[in-house]
Formats: structure tokens, C-alpha cells, sequence
């Protein structure tokens, strides 16, 4: 069994134990537009926070993340991205709605989404937006979870690392699509991914380049490319000071 693997066999185990969230369902009138934050004409950083990785462990221990999204919106995020697995990533909820509530961009769930009930979480956590991944989800259940989201008014980040994914994501008339250049079965990256991928997406879709990102180069690298945003998150944690990494990192943007 591969990490993936792993990860959603453990994800449906909290599923069945999780409980069901009343006011889940309603709709909201403060949701933030991840589509607008990442269509500035320069490449947008939507900045993670990030607490451990089955590939990296421990990234950084203590940390604070209202801190730290405070410090990623100060330093130029378009958006923040909050892991809210806890058993692999060390995230949560909570964290989440701390994150939203203490910052004035567009906050991304991320995690293993596989159940509309867990976007009616997002919804009451207060996120504007989730991650579905193409490699969890079949085809038809992804369609069922757009929907829903797109019912309550959230965004999706539609994300997929296998080339053959491209042509679902033209399918599904993803309005942003994600191309994760970490295969998530073996945790390795590969930043040429990316530019193999790009030509396969949706012409008018937002295109976000997705791990394995470091420094000026490689985001010069994907903006070249043409993609309209990037996904940071370990990188700029294992620096011990995240705000500042990812100041740094938009300087280094062309």
C-alpha cells in the first residue's frame, strides 16, 4: 500500500467516526473569491501552512499559524492554504477558522476530500475554497463534490498529478486546476512535470503550479510556463520563518 494509499484509508476511517455538521449547508455571504486572487496578471502565491509531512516529518515544531498567516499576507500571499488532516499533516479545523478569521484574503482547505459532508465542514470552518484531488475521487463523485461546493458558493482547486487527469479536468470545465508536480504515491517531485502538463489543461481555466517550488528560479520557471499561480508551503516552513521566506520568494519574480 502506497502512502496515498494510506492516507484515504484513514481519511474514510475519520469519516465514520466524524459527526455530522448542522449549518453545514447554508450559505454564506462573506466567501472571499479564490478565482479573483489569482487573477492578477502576475503569478500568485497561494502560501500553506504546513505543520508535517509524511515526506518531510516534523517541518515546524510550535509554530503559530495565525502568525504565520498574518506574516504570508503581509508578505504578499493572494491566498492561504491550511492542510487540515491531522494524522499525516498535523492540521485541523480549528486551525482553519483561526487562520480565516485573522486574515482578508481567500483561505484554501486542503485535504482529502471524498464526501460532500466534509465540504459542508469547510463551509462552517468558514474556508472559501477546497482542494479536490483527481487521484482520491472517481470521476463521478468529483462531479457530485463540485456541485455541492459550487451550491454553497465555494471554490475548488481541482488538482491532479497523472497526465492522463488532463483530459478529465477539460471534461469537467474546471474553472482552476491544479498540477501537482509531487507524485503522491512516492512523494518525490519534479518541477519538469509542469511544463509537460500545462498544454493539456483547459485553455480558460486558472492554472496553478503545485509543489517542489524553492526559490526565484523555479517560480520564474513556472510563470514562464504560464501558469497563473503557485502552491508554496514546505519550502517556506522549513525556514523557521515563513512570512519572510516567502517575501523573499515573490523578490526573486521577474
Amino acid at each position: 500500500m502506497n502512502i496515498l494509499e494510506k492516507i484515504i484509508e484513514n481519511k474514510w476511517l475519520e469519516i465514520e467516526k466524524s459527526d455530522v455538521i448542522s449549518n453545514g449547508d447554508i450559505k454564506r455571504n462573506d466567501i472571499r473569491s479564490l478565482k479573483n486572487a489569482l487573477s492578477d496578471p502576475i503569478v500568485s502565491v497561494i502560501a500553506e501552512i504546513k505543520m508535517k509531512s509524511p515526506s518531510e516529518g516534523h517541518i515546524l515544531m510550535g509554530a503559530d499559524p495565525i502568525q504565520i498567516a498574518k506574516d504570508y499576507e503581509n508578505a504578499g500571499a493572494s491566498a492561504i492554504s491550511v492542510i487540515t488532516d491531522s494524522h499525516f499533516f498535523g492540521g485541523s479545523l480549528e486551525i482553519l477558522k483561526s487562520v480565516r478569521e485573522a486574515v482578508s484574503i481567500p483561505v484554501l482547505r486542503k485535504d482529502f476530500i471524498l464526501t460532500t459532508e466534509q465540504i459542508s465542514e469547510t463551509n462552517f470552518a468558514g474556508g472559501d475554497a477546497f482542494l479536490l484531488i483527481m487521484e482520491a475521487v472517481g470521476t463521478t463523485d468529483i462531479r457530485k463534490l463540485l456541485s455541492y461546493g459550487q451550491n454553497l458558493g465555494l471554490e475548488s482547486l481541482l488538482e491532479f498529478h497523472e497526465l492522463e487527469k488532463a483530459q478529465e479536468t477539460r471534461i469537467l470545465d474546471a474553472p482552476i486546476v491544479g498540477v501537482n508536480c509531487r507524485n503522491l504515491q512516492t512523494m518525490d517531485t519534479n518541477l519538469n512535470h509542469l511544463e509537460i502538463a500545462i498544454p493539456l489543461l483547459p485553455r480558460k481555466a486558472l492554472k496553478v503550479a503545485e509543489s517542489g517550488i524553492k526559490n526565484g528560479d523555479d517560480l520564474n520557471f513556472v510563470a514562464d510556463l504560464g501558469y497563473d499561480g503557485v502552491l508554496v508551503g514546505t519550502s517556506l516552513m522549513k525556514t523557521g520563518n515563513p512570512g519572510n521566506a516567502l517575501e523573499v520568494l515573490i523578490k526573486g519574480l521577474r
